[in-house]
């Protein structure tokens, strides 16, 4: 059993070392995630000062006017020095090198402080850090009607830091949950005015475009759009196979093209083989003899030429000597008779 002293200075430690956790649910707007209030909460650097100041406030009037205080005075002065020790541990607090702290004096806006170790007027004044750092925004599903009435469904990602943390909490109740329906507008009103082959064609200058949008509207709330990007563009099924028939119609297209000047290429060098192989004698027997040999290229493959190449090419002077007897024939005087 403690005595009633020590039970006093326990109550104190307590209260002014734990964290103000509070137990009774804290209401939310609609559309603001929990889940990032958490990690905000999660994210939040650990400041021991607090602690360090009361037990060392505290070491001090045990040490003083003793553990067990015999007189009131010395039970006085033990309960002063753990509640100025709980008093400065309390206005001393501490903002993370990605955080800005806004300090409300009765609910006044009075400064920004941090990063770092500040000050701050306990039971007057009322502290909320602001994360600095730039946080992702999904752009939920959407449908909407393009220019040439075709439904697609597109969704996104905004990129987003606070630029001004006083102006973002002051100005707008819930700033990502405001962003986020801004950026759904935007996206409805970009898409209706672009043809679903501009959108197909070049997403990143749809989202330049909702960007260029949103920034407008939210000049003054001290907020940077870093960047809007499209993730995914789902269009109809009966869409899909249409665009698939174009694209395999399109493919088979190119084929045949390709097929064709092949074609016109390779007529085009087998007559310019054929005029070089005419003026030269050789060069015709000699891809005879290549031919012949691509035939045989297996030991069990045996090829005979029954006609020697020079009886071809005999033959082949055959029309040039009758050409020659027709010439002479005709330069041949005729004498007329007696």
């Amino acid at each position: 059993m403690l005595c009633p002293e020590r039970q006093i200075l326990l109550t104190l430690a307590v209260v002014s070392t734990s964290e103000m956790k509070p137990n009774y649910p804290v209401p939310f707007a609609p559309g603001v995630d929990v889940s990032a209030y958490q990690a905000q909460r999660a994210n939040t650097i650990p400041n021991p000062i607090p602690f360090l100041i009361f037990v060392g406030f505290t070491t001090a009037g045990v040490l003083v006017f003793g553990p067990t205080p015999q007189t009131p005075i010395a039970l006085f002065g033990m309960i002063a020095c753990a509640g100025v020790g709980g008093l400065l541990a309390s206005a001393i607090r501490v903002a993370a090198q990605w955080e800005k702290a806004l300090v409300f004096r009765l609910g006044k806006y009075v400064s920004t402080k941090g990063p770092g170790m500040f000050w701050i007027l306990p039971f007057f004044d009322a502290v909320r850090t602001v994360d600095t750092r730039i946080m992702t925004l999904e752009i939920p599903r959407r449908q909407a009607i393009t220019k040439d009435n075709v439904p697609v469904s597109l969704d996104g990602v905004i990129f987003l830091r606070v630029s001004d943390p006083g102006e973002a909490v002051i100005k707008v109740r819930d700033y990502q949950h405001a962003i986020q329906q801004y950026a759904q507008t935007a996206l409805r009103d970009i898409i209706g005015s672009m043809t679903l082959d501009e959108i197909l064609a070049d997403r990143e200058l749809v989202g330049q475009k909702i960007e260029h949008l949103v920034e407008t509207e939210v000049d003054g709330w001290g907020l940077e759009v870093a960047g809007i990007r499209i993730q995914d563009i789902e269009l109809p099924e009966d869409l899909k196979r249409v665009m698939a028939r174009q694209a395999s119609a399109e493919r088979e297209k190119r084929a045949t093209i390709t097929k064709a000047e092949g074609d016109r290429e390779a007529a085009v060098n087998l007559a310019a083989a054929a005029d070089m192989m005419s003026t030269s004698p050789g060069a015709l027997q000699l891809r005879t003899l290549q031919t012949l040999d691509g035939l045989g290229t297996s030991p069990s493959n045996t090829v005979i030429i029954t006609l020697p190449m020079e009886m071809v090419d005999a033959l082949r002077a055959v029309p040039q000597f009758a050409d020659l007897l027709a010439k002479q024939s005709e330069k041949k005087p005729i004498h007329p008779g007696p």
